[in-house]
């Protein structure tokens, strides 16, 4: 598996996949094509599709120059390898020079084609949470400590800038009103959601609203292009975030005790993005909203000291209890029905982590089972509901004039 700094980027949103991964891409062709004077990019499958909505034109033209590129979508070639597929051309002088084929994989992750996952750096000698676990317990270690182990104690330096990243993007969320961008008509929520106390308000319902408040403003602060960190993506980065905020808060965790949670959680999202995907566009939100509970149920888990069974069986219900769930962005926006789902996970990471706590003494199912089930669940289902904006509530609801 690949270092936490391949998992946990850090970035303007609104999508991970659609903008952070293409222009990661530009970065790359431009390097190599440095004498070029003029590029296209072809965009295709869920790159076309929901580019716009996206903004993934709008960074492409951005980084290369609105006079210097031109934007082809193409809606009808097939994408056989990743339905996130583009191609770079570079010009001298009216003569093509290069051209790249380029798959953006999910958070962030692009491979040039011709490439495979495993070629990038890979540090973690385990590839399932089974060798993880039986590893740790044999060393008597938590999952933090493997991870310090692997990647160096200059992880912690690393993780204490996401972990700022994640805490500044709250601040703005919660600071802020107004509509977001894009044609929609959202509300920005977050900041109604932190002040609105009930008049009799319980625990429950203050400690739900609190958190979803979290999760809204780091989600609607990714919907208006603002910096966040993909955890693991742009559309899913609000659930870790508002988890952590919520409990840190509560608790009066320290720093470090966030720190080794954001590693636990990120060993979960390694290895999801390892066996199966993140990506929406190749397996529905399951495999992003899926994921992010899950990391969240599993650094909730190591915030509470709970054991390595009630971390896997955490995570794992996390991904069951989403299994199936399609990605039908309401005009290629990231914010119907994107922005909800994360509150949504955020609280019921926390219901997977007490159930955790109950149950991992009876489970059934491994963490390593429910990943690659999820993996086979969301290359099955239909194409319109994988990030093309062609079926769902992206089909049924229709924007008013």
């Amino acid at each position: 598996m690949q270092s936490l700094r391949y998992l946990y980027r850090i970035g303007k949103g609104p999508s991970s996949s659609h903008t952070m991964g293409p222009i990661s891409a530009c970065e790359r062709f431009l390097s190599e094509v440095k004498s070029a004077d003029k590029f296209t990019a072809i965009l295709y499958g869920s790159l076309a599709k929901t580019g716009k909505g996206h903004m993934t034109d709008s960074a492409i033209l951005d980084f290369f120059g609105k006079d210097k590129c031109e934007i082809v979508f193409d809606l009808d070639s097939p994408t056989d390898f990743h339905p996130n597929t583009m191609d770079l051309i570079a010009y001298k002088d009216g003569v093509q020079i290069k051209r790249q084929r380029y798959y953006s994989i999910g958070g962030g992750e692009v491979l040039a084609d011709g490439e495979t996952l495993q070629e990038h750096p890979s540090i973690y000698p385990h590839n399932s949470f089974t060798q993880i676990a039986n590893y740790c317990n044999e060393n008597n270690i938590r999952l933090w400590e493997y991870v310090e182990e692997f990647e160096g104690e200059e992880i912690w330096e690393y993780l204490d800038n996401v972990w700022s990243v994640m805490l500044q993007a709250i601040k703005r969320g919660l600071s802020v009103d107004g509509v977001l961008q894009g044609g929609l008509g959202t509300q920005r929520k977050a900041r109604f959601l932190s002040r609105q106390s009930h008049v009799d308000e319980s625990e429950e319902t203050k400690m739900n609203r609190l958190i979803c408040s979290y999760a809204f403003a780091v989600s609607e602060e990714n919907a208006s292009g603002g910096v966040i960190v993909t955890a693991p993506t742009c559309g899913a980065c609000g659930v870790l975030p508002a988890v952590l905020k919520y409990l840190q808060q509560k608790r009066n965790f320290s720093k470090i005790d966030i720190l080794h949670a954001i590693a636990t959680g990120g060993i979960i999202g390694n290895l999801i993005k390892t066996n199966a995907s993140i990506s929406g566009a190749e397996c529905g939100c399951q495999a992003e909203i899926g994921t992010a509970c899950a990391m969240a149920a599993a650094s909730a888990c190591e915030l509470y000291g709970l054991n390595l069974e009630e971390i896997e069986y955490s995570a794992e219900m996390s991904i069951e209890h989403h299994l199936g769930l399609t990605c039908d962005p309401v005009c290629g926006l990231v914010q119907i029905p994107c922005i909800e789902r994360n509150a949504i996970a955020a609280m019921r990471a926390l219901n997977a982590v007490n159930l955790a706590d109950f149950l991992a003494d009876s489970r059934k199912i491994s963490f390593d089972m429910i990943v690659e089930t999820m993996y086979e669940t969301g290359r099955d289902l239909k194409v319109m509901y994988r990030e093309t904006s062609e079926g769902g509530l992206a089909k049924k609801y229709k924007v008013e004039d």
